[in-house]
């Protein structure tokens, strides 16, 4: 099992910190660094300055937002930074979410799925270098009837296949990823319930394309916060995991929501739903079980930490990834390291 961290959204006024983090995670050989966007900052522009910061260290998007490009501007941009990287870029791909999708972007939220295949299809098929045409529900390139032409990507890649992920959380987008992706990117794993949230529904799309789950990245991420009050570690993380099962998204089309029910909590879900989208936040926040943060999380000391990751590693995960917490930079290397000591102490590095 390989490690790697995330470093959230840019532009949270941790950007030099952010920054250092990465910077010490490539002096300590972590495999991955990604970078999120929703509606601020943007993936690329992060991991384009990661990149030029640090030497060896992989960079990856997670995600860049489908609705908020023309998969031909994706492939682009993969392009690119594979080659100014060297090779050390990975793309992360999902379709965000109802409200960002339509609010932000005025991308109607339909067919996600059939949306991502096409996408995921144009998108391999521009970095191949082939002229690009395609015919689809939602794409279809050139346009017919007009003066567009077959066109194929100028620019060369470092390598001749660029890593592709996906985040996904329900069985059906699940399955996909298993079948089109090369990884998948998990959102508030748990290793007791890995198999039947995630695994088999990756594993049932990778035999449909005949394929096994040798060489397919299972790509978890995780909050790691050390110290010794597990408890008082653990509600740091209310606000977070009660935003995500309460507040992201509708009421109907809350994918975290979901996921926990399928976890087992289907009253405690439903209980933080109905106080977030009531404005109450604390209460949603207070709401929010110790065990479905302590199970998505990895919390306390170096050898508990290390007990959880082998727990990780046995249930399937190829990389894990981690958000060091902390309130100072301090705090946030020192989780950093913690890790590093964390895969060692269980002969996982």
């Amino acid at each position: 099992m390989r490690l790697g961290i995330n470093l959230g959204y840019w532009g949270a006024g941790m950007d030099g910190d952010n920054l250092a983090v990465a910077q010490e995670a490539d002096r300590l050989g972590y495999d991955v660094c990604w970078a999120a966007e929703a509606y601020g900052s943007d993936a690329p522009t992060v991991l384009a300055w990661v990149a030029a910061k640090t030497e060896r260290i992989d960079v990856g998007s997670a995600i860049m937002q489908i609705p908020a490009r023309q998969p031909a501007m994706t492939a682009m941009t993969a392009a690119t930074l594979d080659s100014l990287t060297g090779g050390r870029f990975r793309l992360g791909l999902g379709v965000s979410g109802p409200q960002v999708s339509e609010g932000w972007y005025g991308v109607k939220f339909d067919k996600p799925l059939a949306r991502t295949r096409e996408y995921v299809e144009i998108v391999r098929r521009a970095m191949s270098r082939e002229r690009l045409t395609y015919e689809g529900e939602h794409w279809t390139l050139p346009l017919p009837d007009g003066p567009g032409k077959p066109i194929k990507l100028t620019v060369h890649p470092q390598r001749e296949h660029i890593p592709l992920y996906i985040a996904a959380i329900g069985p059906k987008n699940l399955e996909q990823t298993g079948e089109i992706a090369d990884g998948a990117l998990l959102i508030f794993p748990s290793a007791e319930h890995l198999e039947e949230t995630a695994l088999r529904h990756l594993r049932a799309g990778r035999e449909k394309a005949g394929l096994t789950m040798d060489g397919f990245d299972v790509c978890p991420t995780l909050p790691l916060a050390l110290g010794e009050d597990v408890g008082a570690l653990a509600d740091v993380f209310r606000p977070y995991t009660a935003l995500y099962v309460g507040g992201m998204g509708s009421r109907k089309q809350n994918f975290y929501n979901q996921l926990a029910q399928r976890m087992g909590y289907e009253k405690e879900a439903a209980e933080i739903q109905d106080k977030y989208l009531a404005g109450d936040k604390a209460g949603a926040a207070a709401a929010v079980p110790h065990s479905l943060i302590d199970q998505t999380t990895l919390l306390g000391s170096v050898e508990r930490i290390s007990e959880r990751m082998t727990a990780y590693a046995e249930a399937g995960v190829t990389t894990l990834t981690l958000a060091p917490a902390g309130f100072t930079l301090d705090e946030r290397l020192a989780a950093l390291r913690a890790g590093v000591e964390a895969m060692e102490h269980a002969g996982l590095a």
